[in-house]
């Protein structure tokens, strides 16, 4: 989801809630304590030096249980962000403590902003070797003598 998106979702919602990819929600009482731009320059495993930005909002889970964050609050929070640090319309990562502080994507269901897991992958497989997509293979194709064939003696 990207930066434009959370706001136009906020600006319809009357309350904001987000929900965990295992269903549950982030208690009701959790506070935005950051927003800001990530930048990561790295080079990945076949030599491209690459360059990536996100906006990154940290959402933290207090004992404050007497104050909710509105969805007009965190709009103005997201404005002040990108007026302050120069913030464009990007991708944005969320931040939540979990076992330990887990990164995640963001999706909206119409009713909960939903916190997408992330994989790691490798961005350079062409130069390492690794097939984009696994062989298909047929039974009929192993043939007659392959270590797979029944009367090899392999299981």
């Amino acid at each position: 989801m990207k930066l434009s998106e959370i706001k136009s979702e906020l600006s319809k919602l009357e309350k904001i809630a987000f929900q965990l990819p295992n269903g549950e929600l982030v208690p009701s009482h959790f506070h935005v304590t950051e927003i800001g731009k990530i930048t990561k320059h790295f080079i990945d495993c076949g030599g491209t030096v690459r360059n990536e930005e996100v906006v990154n909002f940290q959402l933290w889970n207090a004992n404050d249980y007497d104050h909710r964050l509105h969805p007009e609050k965190l709009l103005h929070i997201i404005e002040l962000s990108e007026k302050t640090l120069g913030i464009g319309d990007l991708e944005i990562e969320v931040e939540y403590q979990g076992d330990t502080i887990g990164k995640f994507g963001l999706d909206f269901d119409g009713t909960n902003f939903l916190l997408t897991t992330k994989q790691t992958d490798c961005l350079a497989k062409e130069n390492c070797g690794i097939p984009t997509e696994k062989p298909k293979l047929q039974f009929s194709d192993l043939g007659q003598g392959s270590s797979c064939d029944p009367k090899s003696g392999c299981c």
